[in-house]
């Protein structure tokens, strides 16, 4: 039996009268990392099912990786029944459209949701687009996100900013881990000291003379499981440059095998901005385009499309450039070896490898909710450059 904390208790008789009752509407559910978000929806479901066996709940994620690890948690915890679902936010309210080839063309709005009740994970992620799309349906929906981190990527909504119910406790299995420790100090502080936090998490001073060479070997040591991370763009092109020569690839001519960042939202094609994937074949198209293959992390469908030429490498995504209107034709892709934490939202992976840079014109809150955000990306193991 799962011991549950007090704020976990309240929450979970909060949302369980809340959607006994609810014929629509949404309530929000914020938690920091390591608080038992999942924890507490597993439990929510299962108490659902003993005292209305007939209810449907529809588990939904940004993305597919985030998905599928959300299907495992649930497995785990025996939470998932017989007509509930768990798959991305796009196939939960999206249908395929295709072509007699039987080729996925285009994606339209599905009529209805044939579920009783939907929860949304990772629910900082979601963009005023999809949410508005998402509550068009009037089902009732669970968000439950973590509302200390960055705000989605577009615009200013932010589902995650005043939550109606919290989670602030951490779960005592998570207060021995050193990420998690990390990411109080982020947190609160908006500051984390220098030295080791157990053999995997580090922050290592940038000035330090021996801190070059550390650099030099991690870059070189990159792996597809490994996030790097950064603030701002220009370092971002330096170190895929870098991994890239490695590699003794053309800094700017993307070839198979080249990881690779989505950097606009495009429903028909089923991409959005931040989905990070891996080149299985490209060519060119023309003088601006490539026709390109991507299997994108987590997903199942391949990505087929034009990608513009002249992003890869740019210093910043050409739709928020003049150029803009030249780049509808096709999407927009760049290296994706090392990230800014803003397009990183979405993504975790065991290693994180993390350049610390603070904006000129960030405030406080921001500067935390970046540092927050940045170092929860990791999942076994955190090296911080400061």
């Amino acid at each position: 039996m799962i011991d549950l904390s007090l704020d976990q208790n309240k929450a979970l008789e909060s949302l369980y009268s809340w959607q006994k009752a609810a014929s629509g509407g949404s309530i929000t559910l914020g938690g920091y990392a390591g608080t038992g978000k999942t924890t507490l929806i597993s439990i929510l479901r299962k108490k659902i099912h003993e005292e209305q066996k007939k209810k449907t709940v529809a588990f939904a994620s940004f993305t597919g990786k985030a998905s599928r690890v959300l299907a495992h948690k649930l497995q785990d915890n025996q939470s998932i029944y017989k007509k509930d679902v768990v798959g991305t936010i796009h196939s939960l309210i999206y249908s395929p459209l295709v072509n007699s080839k039987e080729e996925i063309i285009g994606w339209t709005p599905k009529e209805s949701l044939p579920f009783d009740l939907v929860i949304i994970d990772e629910a900082s992620m979601v963009d005023e687009n999809i949410w508005k799309d998402l509550t068009s349906y009037g089902v009732p929906i669970i968000a439950v996100g973590d509302h200390g981190q960055l705000p989605p990527i577009n615009g200013q909504f932010n589902l995650m900013k005043s939550p109606e119910l919290t989670l602030l406790e951490i779960h005592r299995q998570a207060k021995g881990n050193p990420i998690i420790q990390i990411s109080i100090y982020a947190r609160e502080k908006g500051v984390i000291p220098f030295g080791a936090f157990g053999s995997q998490v580090k922050k290592i001073k940038r000035t330090d003379v021996e801190t070059e060479e550390i650099i030099e070997h991690t870059l070189n040591s990159y792996k597809k499981d490994t996030l790097i991370l950064c603030g701002y763009n220009t370092t971002r092109v330096r170190i895929n440059t870098f991994i890239r020569s490695s590699l003794d690839r053309n800094p700017s001519i993307p070839v198979k095998g080249d990881r690779v960042i989505c950097l606009r939202n495009n429903h028909k094609t089923r991409v959005f901005n931040g989905m990070l994937g891996e080149i299985l074949a490209i060519e060119n198209k023309d003088m601006a385009w490539y026709k390109a293959e991507i299997k994108m992390d987590g997903e199942k469908n391949v990505y087929k499309g034009l990608i513009a030429r002249e992003q890869f490498g740019a210093n910043s995504a050409l739709n928020f450039t003049q150029k803009r209107g030249r780049f509808m034709r096709g999407d927009l892709f760049d290296f994706g070896y090392a990230l800014t934490v803003h397009k990183a939202q979405g993504s975790q992976a065991k290693k994180v490898v993390l350049f610390e840079e603070r904006f000129g014109k960030s405030d406080e809150e921001m500067w935390r909710r970046w540092l927050y955000t940045a170092v929860t990306r990791a999942e076994e193991e955190l090296l911080i450059f400061g």
